[in-house]
């Protein structure tokens, strides 16, 4: 099944003040990777309010323009809270590999939250290269995520 993630290269990220540096690693990582990458923000460890960096995001994502998006922060939680306001975005909060392979293959996530505070950023980098590598199942999943939408 080809997703988003297969026909556009450009991914969204962005973070609060917890995850500036591993925004920074993660920017790196995917530039390495081939990937194209529209960085929201945060530009530094300043303190600042997260639903700035996370709604923009989430609007890339859910707009096409970015076929997928990172966000971080010290638990993921507000972010992930705040992305998953938006009707077509799916925030999946992945501390750890198997997580980030679920999040795709059963709930067709297109957003990887990551909690900065909680995980390291090798980990951090094998669950973005994880989650983008990881195909929706769909099948019976996919009448699970149609019921997702409130509209």
């Amino acid at each position: 099944m080809q997703s988003t993630f297969d026909r556009v290269k450009l991914v969204a990220i962005g973070c609060d003040h917890a995850g500036f540096e591993y925004k920074t690693v993660l920017v790196d990582f995917l530039k390495e990777k081939g990937w194209q990458v529209k960085d929201f923000g945060t530009n530094n460890a300043d303190s600042v309010d997260y639903p700035d960096y996370a709604h923009p995001v989430a609007n890339s994502v859910e707009t096409g323009e970015s076929g997928w998006g990172i966000l971080i922060c010290g638990s993921a939680n507000g972010v992930a809270i705040t992305a998953n306001k938006h009707q077509g975005i799916r925030a999946a909060i992945c501390w750890q590999s198997e997580v980030a392979r679920l999040a795709r293959e059963h709930n067709n996530a297109n957003i990887i939250c990551i909690p900065a505070r909680f995980v390291s950023t090798p980990a951090a980098e094998e669950m973005v290269n994880i989650f983008v590598s990881t195909a929706f199942e769909g099948g019976r999943h996919e009448k699970r995520v149609v019921k997702m939408a409130c509209s």
